[in-house]
């Protein structure tokens, strides 16, 4: 009876907890008394407020419930944090229509997503205990999910810029050597690769074309990759763009410099693959052996002092 009187008290707990901070996400701050009625007034007057009754559901439903859930992550996200997702999203590539606030509202509805899904599995499968620990379990999976997927994006796209790096450096060098100036070098490679490097390089000539200097241009590349190669790469050339050192020269050996360091890495993997087989040598394929090859011996030694 207090086992069940503890459990009861702790649900309700979370509950008042989820229901407060529902509550702040739901109230709007600074919108009280005469400001809330004349802000309700201008929505009312303004251009394309009023729903469209042959809408879908989820642009009539979907899209505000969307919106509370996000004020909820907002209230939640502490200060500071918004840099911090810009920057994971810099490394992931600025996906389209993602920004850092989008992800911030992707938590909050995460949170009660994965709190109500929790609770059913818990209740469903683990009775009033399940349902407390399905809800906790739930919010912080939900709450972090988004987090997850967008370091996951981030991580991958930096892998496929260290891969593909060497290769670009190696069309750069050629272009600028058969008398191309760095920045046609530069648009001859956006125009001509593909991946996230050439991204990189497309944006750094957009930018360089809209009045920014070549130099601060690289070194926001830099600063949006998590590559210590391409770091590199881009320091050597805004220290040759500064000094006057022929670019080309700088371009030929940053290319065998990246080609030596691509060869040591998979040299560095291939070292790696004994260690990483003996895992499932062990835990799968001997068990497997032993009883194919020792499973008949030990059938017949009981069968004979069996008998």
């Amino acid at each position: 009876m207090t086992l069940v009187v503890l459990l009861v008290g702790l649900g309700a707990f979370f509950a008042a907890i989820l229901v407060g901070v529902l509550a702040l996400a739901w109230v709007a701050p600074g919108r009280a008394g005469v400001a809330r009625t004349l802000s309700a007034v201008e929505r009312s007057y303004a251009v394309g407020t009023v729903p469209d009754p042959e809408a879908s559901f989820v642009d009539r439903v979907g899209r505000p419930l969307a919106q509370r859930f996000g004020a909820l992550g907002r209230v939640l996200t502490p200060a500071g944090a918004l840099d911090r997702y810009q920057r994971h999203l810099d490394y992931a590539g600025n996906p389209a229509g993602w920004p850092a606030e989008r992800v911030v509202d992707a938590k909050g509805a995460g949170l009660v997503v994965g709190g109500f899904l929790g609770a059913f599995l818990g209740l469903l499968y683990g009775g009033l205990f399940g349902f407390v620990l399905g809800v906790g379990i739930g919010a912080v999976l939900g709450v972090f999910l988004p987090d997850l997927l967008v370091y996951n994006l981030g991580l991958r796209r930096q892998q496929e810029i260290r891969k593909s790096l060497p290769d670009i450096l190696d069309m750069l060098t050629v272009s600028v050597e058969a008398g191309l100036g760095f920045d046609a070098a530069l648009a001859q490679v956006s125009r001509g690769g593909k991946g996230p490097m050439v991204g990189e390089t497309a944006r750094v000539l957009r930018e360089m074309q809209i009045g920014r200097r070549r130099a601060d241009a690289l070194r926001a590349m830099a600063a949006r990759t998590t590559v210590a190669e391409l770091r590199t790469f881009a320091s050597a050339v805004v220290q040759a763009s500064e000094l006057g050192i022929p670019i080309a020269s700088v371009l030929r050996e940053q290319a065998k410099e990246m080609r030596v360091k691509r060869r040591q890495r998979a040299e560095e993997q291939a070292q790696k693959v004994p260690v990483k087989i003996l895992f499932p040598l062990i835990l799968c394929i001997f068990p497997v052996l032993f009883v194919v090859v020792i499973g008949p011996g030990v059938l017949r030694l009981i069968q004979s002092f069996g008998g």
